[in-house]
């Protein structure tokens, strides 16, 4: 599923949390940084499931995120949670 929605951070701290909440906060399905970039962050779990976090300011300087994983739903949803969102969370 593809997680997207606005929040009021800059993209760097949205993915250097993102690597802290997947890291420590959900102890069953920790993930950890197998690639990044200054937008993009993929979390590779213990049993080889994927979640891909991309954040980028968008045209009105709102930072957007965007996450996508096949197993990670619920902790996407927590870690989103977390956020300060300035817009709902679309999930496709």
């Amino acid at each position: 599923m593809i997680h997207t929605t606005s929040v009021a951070l800059p993209p760097a701290e949205v993915l250097a949390r993102a690597k802290r909440f997947f890291a420590e906060r959900v102890p069953q399905v920790a993930a950890f940084p197998e690639r990044e970039g200054p937008q993009f962050v993929a979390l590779r779990g213990q049993g080889g499931e994927e979640v891909v976090l991309h954040a980028w300011p968008d045209a009105a300087g709102k930072t957007r995120v965007r996450a996508s994983t096949l197993f990670f739903d619920q902790a996407v949803g927590r870690f989103l949670s977390t956020l300060p969102l300035e817009a709902a969370v679309e999930i496709a």
